[in-house]
């Protein structure tokens, strides 16, 4: 067994931290175990759920594919770490749209939906949002209320964005 550690730093939350991690662990555990980041869940375990997604440097990942120590000098944005006009309106979206149900998969899917929307120009056609969303599974909604509400966000951001110019 190797008892072999590195030690990383990177941004979680817009906080540095630094960390010893063995070579073989995975980011959900770090999140979860070591820095008690529980909003990222621990679903499938490869990578086909997505209710581990990350944002890694902007983009959603799932962690439980990343090694940790590949993670090192880059930005982790977890379900905790979101704030903002923007992460509000996703959120306010989700809850008026009633899109949570068990709940397990909300993490992920606002982690997804909010990668997708940072980079909007226009209100996306449905199909698009179904592609932004298709690495993650919700087994109680079947997504009709999902992709409700992340186009009621995207038009609700894409208006606060003329606003503003």
């Amino acid at each position: 067994m190797n008892s072999e550690t590195y030690t990383i730093s990177f941004k979680v939350n817009r906080e540095v931290v630094t960390i010893d991690v063995k070579p073989d662990e995975l980011l959900v555990d770090v999140l979860r175990e070591k820095l008690k980041l529980t909003g990222t869940k621990k679903g499938c375990g490869i990578g086909e759920c997505g209710a581990c997604t990350v944002l890694l440097d902007g983009k959603p990942v799932n962690s439980c594919l990343v090694l940790a120590v590949t993670v090192h000098d880059k930005e982790i944005i977890t379900i905790e770490g979101c704030s903002g006009e923007e992460f509000d309106v996703i959120e306010k979206a989700f809850i008026e749209v009633g899109t949570v149900h068990c709940g397990y998969c909300t993490p992920g899917m606002i982690l997804s939906a909010k990668a997708f929307l940072d980079d909007l120009d226009g209100i996306p056609p449905d199909e698009e949002i179904k592609k932004a969303i298709s690495g993650n599974l919700c087994r109680c909604t079947g997504y009709i209320r999902i992709i409700s509400a992340i186009r009621l966000a995207a038009e609700e951001i894409i208006k606060r964005r003329k606003e503003k110019k």
